[in-house]
């Protein structure tokens, strides 16, 4: 049985993701159609920030996860390595913890520092470190909520880009976008104090959370018309 336990790692995760809809999402998804549905759970869960339903917000925020664990899988990209790359316990774009930008007023990314700083170590404490670089007290759920929705611009433009010119290049943008996507949504989580392992080990527990089979046996109409 495929299961998420609450201390495991981002690894483990995208190992999940991979076990239990590897198979089915190389049958029948396109890299367009696994960008499609990101882009659609993402967007659900900023209605439930709109419409005040946290339930809903929870839930679709750890789908649309999911989703972009499986275009990560399909482009064999570290996840792991991509937000520890870019987040070495430091803000990406001031390059403290802390981040200053705003009091700072900085408008020019600097080069991030990278010491011997011990890389989180569960999914759980990538969360944690994010609170720290990010705390949640310094915006509004609605504020996290637009810049998950720029991300999510943001890695389906990069993946399109890379699409068109297969540039060595261009694929490291989707691992940067990708990576800020994830900041971005436990931002949310953090806003709306999810605690996103609790939150995969409950949806995870037995194998795909709908059809309970691993791997996945939803079909594609199915989980087109699929409500949450």
């Amino acid at each position: 049985m495929a299961k998420f336990a609450q201390n495991y790692s981002l690894v483990q995760f995208q190992q999940l993701i991979d076990e239990i809809y590897g198979l089915p999402d190389d049958r029948l998804f396109s890299v367009d159609d696994l960008l499609s549905n990101q882009v659609r759970f993402t967007m659900r869960a900023l209605k439930g920030i709109r419409k005040g339903n946290s339930k809903k917000l929870e839930e679709n925020l750890i789908i649309a996860f999911a989703w972009l664990v499986a275009i990560a899988n399909r482009l064999h990209i570290n996840l792991e390595k991509a937000l520890w790359d870019r987040f070495p316990l430091l803000c990406s774009y001031c390059d403290h913890s802390p981040c200053i930008c705003k009091k700072e007023k900085i408008i020019k990314r600097v080069k991030i520092t990278r010491g011997s700083s011990k890389k989180p170590a569960t999914l759980e404490d990538f969360q944690k470190m994010f609170d720290n670089i990010y705390p949640a007290k310094r915006r509004t759920l609605a504020d996290a909520g637009v810049h998950l929705a720029e991300e999510t611009g943001e890695v389906s433009e990069a993946v399109h880009i890379f699409q068109g010119k297969h540039q060595q290049g261009q694929f490291k943008v989707i691992e940067t976008e990708v990576a800020d996507w994830i900041s971005c949504m436990f931002g949310v989580a953090n806003s709306a104090k999810i605690n996103i392992s609790k939150a995969l080990a409950k949806k995870f527990r037995n194998n795909c959370h709908v059809c309970h089979h691993s791997p996945c046996t939803c079909n594609f109409s199915f989980i087109g018309k699929f409500k949450s």
